[in-house]
């Protein structure tokens, strides 16, 4: 196992951003999730992909909450998908989220949804879509069906991650969450091979691991990191790293460390815990120009 460190990092660098570059070169993000009960979630990730330095956010979620979620974030593009009688992503908003595939470098897909999504007709209308996205990061309710679809998700061309916190583990795995806790990195690197992912399986310590066997172990970040809109955060961070070119392995393990020391920072400035998960994405830039 190896310690996700600042060693690490300067030894595996994020991709140059130089004087001459524009906003389509940084990478086009296109964010799919969120519900009438959680509107808000996505404004979380999409900030957190731009402070990670992506080029353009698109936000596509439940057409109720699009006008305001375009209103709260006005530096993105906000699509209105059809909804479920829950107030969650219906299953034809995964052949309208299809046709806005072309557009974006990386596809987030799940922030914000809630086990009422229709995940399975959504992540299945992802899956088989003519222009796929060259990177896709699968969060929350995306997680709770990507099981009965691992074989599609592994035989993908482009790169996939996977972000579960352990009983989103548990269930993807179908292990006792005990399993979890005794043995993270075992479980981490199953999952990894198994879906042909990385995975960065959350919890007080972040494991992230490939399917050619690498292990991260990322000890820090603290306890007010477990706190509402928090993993939004860091699936922008990492779906933004990913549209600016960075393998998955080192868009992930930056992401981690990123939302983990922005936490830190939090932690000392307001207190070990309280401060908010939308407060979290300010503290991105600094920490990336630091490194």
């Amino acid at each position: 196992m190896i310690a996700l460190d600042r060693a690490w990092l300067a030894a595996n660098p994020l991709p140059p951003c130089d004087g001459a570059t524009d906003k389509n070169a940084r990478g086009r993000v296109l964010i799919a999730g969120g519900s009438e009960q959680l509107p808000g979630a996505l404004r979380l990730t999409g900030e957190g992909a731009l402070r990670a330095g992506a080029g353009k956010v698109q936000l596509a979620t439940v057409e109720r909450a699009a006008l305001g979620l375009g209103l709260a974030m006005p530096e993105a593009a906000v699509f209105g998908l059809t909804a479920n009688g829950a107030g969650e992503l219906g299953g034809a908003a995964g052949r309208e989220l299809a046709g806005l595939l072309e557009r974006c470098d990386t596809l987030v897909l799940g922030p914000g949804t809630g086990a009422d999504a229709d995940a399975g007709p959504l992540l299945d209308a992802v899956l088989a879509a003519k222009h796929s996205a060259p990177t896709l990061l699968l969060d929350a309710a995306m997680l709770a069906v990507a099981a009965e679809r691992d074989a599609a998700i592994a035989g993908r061309t482009g790169g996939t991650v996977l972000t579960p916190h352990p009983g989103e583990m548990a269930g993807l795995m179908a292990v006792d969450p005990e399993r979890i806790a005794r043995a993270p990195a075992d479980i981490a690197l199953a999952a990894a091979t198994r879906f042909g992912a990385v995975v960065a399986l959350k919890g007080p310590e972040t494991h992230i691991a490939t399917p050619e066997g690498t292990v991260l172990r990322y000890p820090e970040g603290g306890p007010g990191l477990a706190t509402g809109g928090s993993g939004d955060v860091l699936a922008g961070a990492i779906g933004g790293l990913l549209a600016r070119g960075a393998d998955p392995l080192i868009a992930t393990a930056w992401g981690v460390w990123l939302h983990g020391e922005a936490g830190r920072r939090l932690a000392a400035r307001v207190g070990p815990i309280g401060f908010l998960g939308r407060e979290l994405p300010q503290e991105i830039p600094g920490l990336m120009a630091a490194g």
